[in-house]
């Protein structure tokens, strides 16, 4: 638990996690800043040894854990939650239950949902399609899947649509699709939503006119005219760095690419020598690879050895400060239903040059940040390889964006009551208006 006192008296729980190395916990970090000059701030966090171990001793440690929070959260005025399916438990059972006592010990409720499952029904043409191939297991899998993920999300709305009945509850959201889901199909009155948000204006210029490359060892090394891209997040398939690496083979050897992130604590393996998604990144950079004979000219090509640097994972500013010293920022990210993504929102408050894949979440973003983000379709790497080589755009004026650490704090305020809707500019994100 970690607490934050300001002057006006109003107390405020916010449950997450928060000393994890993961976006949600970074999240919470940067919103207990944005809040802690408006209300006294208790972060309570959820640790997830306890909430996600599935022996049978530590799971009861674990509800126990949520018990000890719930216990505390009536002497707040209003509680938060970042609300993650898989940061309260592994199983189904498991994160209803704890979800439920945390929501019903709050006097007033806000959820901040990161992820939106949308209603969905059953895939039929794809268990069809498993099924003429004799793929059975296939298409149980697929139909399993999606009634667990719609039973989950299902049993979490109904807890919310029961208890706005009888207290406040709200909820917050990425994006103004998430924000109709809600409002329209899932029927919770009160709902607002907002892009994440990070850095504000003045932190931005504060940090780009400080740091320089020289900041990080590994980037001091490369030639002055060297051209930096960027890549930000946790090292998982989904993230499509390697759609990056193929990229980089079609640019100029002073390109160069950085990858900043590391493999999640959750997916690290007991004895295992390296992690699976690591390996290939390694693989389709011909790094390390062996050869047999002297190099030809064909393997030389295919060995980006010292085009592409790995810079582990990097606390909070660190992870701003080396988006500065970028020429470019890379989002090559699969489609996996996501809702948003910390590194693209804080690249764009910095002020970086941004490629993306045309997700649906970072298609969402762009509403709120016009002209701000380059997409490529998923997988083109010759697409975004173009896009790198293209001039890029003029300097961003950082004060000009109308969603920032600011208008997030405003919406804080009003999703939990902390100040009348009435006041101005009190209703500009709320469920009644659309993103831009």
């Amino acid at each position: 638990m970690k607490s934050h006192a300001a002057t006006g008296g109003r107390r405020v729980a916010i449950v997450s996690t928060y000393d994890e190395l993961c976006g949600i916990a970074g999240y919470t970090r940067a919103l207990e800043a944005q809040l802690s000059a408006s209300a006294d701030v208790t972060v309570f966090d959820l640790d997830q040894y306890l909430l996600r171990t599935a022996h049978p001793r530590v799971r009861k440690l674990g509800d126990k854990h949520i018990e000890e929070i719930a216990r505390q959260l009536s002497t707040f005025d209003c509680v938060n939650i970042q609300f993650e399916y898989g940061t309260l438990g592994r199983t189904r059972s498991e994160i209803v239950r704890r979800f439920v006592r945390l929501a019903e010990a709050a006097p007033s409720l806000t959820i901040t949902f990161h992820t939106v499952h949308p209603v969905d029904p059953l895939p039929w043409p794809e268990i069809r399609r498993a099924l003429l191939r004799g793929q059975i297991g296939k298409a149980i899998d697929s139909a399993s899947s999606t009634r667990q993920i719609s039973s989950l999300g299902n049993a979490i709305y109904g807890t919310l649509r029961r208890l706005q009945r009888t207290k406040w509850v709200s909820a917050i959201v990425h994006t103004y699709r998430d924000m109709q889901l809600m409002r329209d199909v899932q029927e919770l009155t009160h709902v607002f939503h907002h892009p994440l948000s990070f850095v504000s204006a003045e932190k931005a210029r504060n940090i780009r006119q400080s740091v320089t490359r020289a900041d990080f060892p590994t980037l001091a090394a490369l030639p002055p005219d060297a051209k930096l891209i960027g890549t930000f997040g946790f090292l998982s398939s989904y993230k499509g760095f390697e759609v990056a690496i193929r990229a980089l083979r079609l640019l100029p050897e002073d390109y160069h690419l950085l990858v900043f992130g590391g493999v999640h604590p959750q997916n690290i393996k007991k004895h295992q020598e390296i992690d699976p998604y690591v390996a290939s990144l390694l693989k389709e950079g011909g790094i390390g690879q062996p050869t047999a004979g002297a190099p030809d000219v064909a393997s030389r090509r295919n060995d980006l050895t010292d085009r592409i640097h790995f810079l582990g994972v990097l606390s909070d500013d660190a992870f701003t400060s080396a988006m500065a010293v970028c020429d470019t920022v890379v989002l090559p990210y699969l489609e996996v239903g996501q809702s948003s993504s910390g590194p693209v929102s804080i690249a764009l408050e910095m002020g970086c040059r941004v490629l993306a894949s045309r997700t649906t979440a970072f298609r969402q973003l762009a509403r709120y940040h016009p002209d701000r983000i380059k997409f490529f379709d998923i997988g083109n790497f010759a697409e975004l390889a173009g896009l790198i080589r293209s001039a890029p755009p003029a300097p961003v004026a950082l004060s000009n964006s109308s969603f920032n650490p600011e208008t997030n704090l405003r919406l804080y305020l009003d999703a939990m009551r902390l100040r009348p809707l009435s006041q101005e500019g009190g209703r500009v994100f709320t469920r009644q208006t659309e993103a831009a």
